[in-house]
């Protein structure tokens, strides 16, 4: 589901109630995040706990919600971090806490266009 590289994932600094579905955690994508739920980005919820995880997700047909409960232990997320990267949330999901990971620089190919595609 959440497999391409480029999508912008965005974590709630608030609470979630896990209960909810659909249009309460869209409606606190307008509420606490100020960003529109069918933009396309990833919104990543956590419970007071820290135990649960839900992500929402449009995908131009409709929401799809992603949830997952840890039976021990807890996630270390931190919201204030602003958009994360995909690999960023697998380290948040397999409970590694991401302000302690030491990240070096890589190459990334940035493409140009020329002057016959203009």
């Amino acid at each position: 589901m959440l497999s391409p590289s480029n999508l912008r994932i965005l974590l709630c600094g608030q609470p979630a109630d896990m209960r909810k579905s659909f249009n309460g955690l869209s409606g606190m994508c307008n509420q606490f995040l100020s960003q529109d739920p069918t933009s396309g980005q990833v919104f990543v919820f956590f419970n007071k706990r820290r135990d649960q995880v839900k992500a929402l997700w449009w995908d131009e047909t409709g929401y799809a919600i992603w949830h997952k409960r840890l039976e021990a232990g807890m996630f270390h997320p931190d919201p204030t971090e602003g958009p994360i990267s995909h690999a960023q949330l697998s380290l948040i999901l397999d409970g590694i806490q991401v302000k302690m990971v030491r990240q070096y620089k890589r190459f990334h190919l940035v493409k140009k266009m020329s002057d016959s595609s203009i």
